[in-house]
């Protein structure tokens, strides 16, 4: 099949540090490209693929602000669907702009929603063109707007490593992702002070959450006990993640999937989280992690990790959220979308 792969510009594919959803468009346009499609990513220059690459910003726009974001995004946008007519589906990974053009050609376009649909802003858009297929990346996400017409759920895939964790692990917690109010760093932070373990954390701090990085989490991290490390790169999070005596994930919104929950019991670090969102889909409550109701009964579930196998952390993940499973997810749903 000729399928292009439409990857957000914010961040390079792959990402350098953070960009969930740019890792998703890169395992996707590789497994695609593995298997003999005619796959053509449109991404940043810079970006790194097997692919067929197609560009129209040099660099991402995160990492370059003098370039103007609303310019390249339409940009980029356009001239993936000025190559539409040589595809047989244009898959969209990369928010509302495309799915705002999906009338004018005649080349099926899916969008897969990656959270957006959460956006009072997307989600005007999603609803004009409700007609269009969607993927939900968990089926909670369908909450977020339900009049959608939903063609499947795919979980977001990573690349899960070939063996099992050998058990060994130190005795931090840890939080992986973007420093802000809704990833609950400071429901954290407040664990580790509740009960005396020490926290890294590791992430980038948005422009607009500089205020609640510098007022909620800098007079608590100290160095010591709680300690901000700054971005780190795949290696480095997977064996902060390796290590870890528990990865948090204490969200206080309802989030379509969470990446670094999967990533995190990928390489056998038990996972505690609020039951919010995707939480239950992801986490085996009783045996990959703990589903909890507060930060009181996070501390209880804390003493609870050592019950835990971190292999079996490992195999509910590869059984559930490989990119290869990914990859033939989506295959299927574009079969059935050139059919029509």
């Amino acid at each position: 099949m000729r399928i292009g792969v439409l990857g957000p510009i914010a961040w390079r594919v792959p990402p350098r540090h953070y960009g969930g959803w740019e890792s998703v468009a890169h395992l996707l346009a590789e497994g695609l490209a593995r298997r003999g499609h005619d796959t053509t990513l449109f991404a940043t220059a810079d970006s790194i693929t097997s692919a067929k690459l197609s560009s129209v910003a040099s660099r991402p726009l995160e990492e370059d602000r003098s370039l103007p974001s609303r310019v390249y995004e339409t940009l980029h946008t356009a001239a993936a669907f000025e190559q539409a007519h040589n595809l047989d589906v244009l898959h969209n990974n990369a928010g509302v702009f495309a799915t705002a053009l999906s009338r004018l050609v005649e080349t099926p376009v899916l969008t897969t929603l990656h959270g957006s649909a959460a956006e009072a802003d997307s989600r005007l858009v999603y609803s004009r063109y409700r007609e269009q297929p969607y993927v939900s990346i968990t089926d909670a996400e369908r909450a977020l707007a339900p009049e959608l017409n939903y063609v499947a759920t795919v979980y977001n895939g990573i690349e899960v490593p070939a063996e099992p964790p050998d058990g060994d692990h130190d005795d931090y917690l840890l939080v992986v992702g973007r420093l802000s109010p809704d990833k609950g760093v400071h429901h954290a932070v407040e664990l580790a002070q509740l009960t005396g373990r020490r926290l890294v954390i590791a992430g980038i701090v948005p422009d607009a959450n500089r205020e609640y990085y510098e007022t909620r989490i800098v007079p608590h991290v100290d160095g010591r006990r709680i300690e901000y490390i700054g971005p780190c790169d795949a290696e480095q999070r997977d064996e902060l993640m390796r290590r870890a005596y528990a990865y948090l994930h204490l969200i206080t919104y309802a989030e379509a999937f969470g990446l670094t929950i999967v990533e995190a019991m990928a390489v056998g670090a038990p996972v505690i989280v609020f039951p919010l969102g995707s939480a239950r889909e992801l986490v085996r409550d009783g045996e990959t992690g703990f589903i909890v109701g507060s930060v009181q009964e996070a501390a209880e579930a804390l003493e609870r990790i050592p019950s835990l196998d971190r292999r079996r952390c490992w195999s509910w993940t590869k059984e559930q959220f490989s990119a290869d499973s990914m990859v033939e997810g989506y295959i299927r749903v574009y079969e059935r979308l050139a059919a029509r």
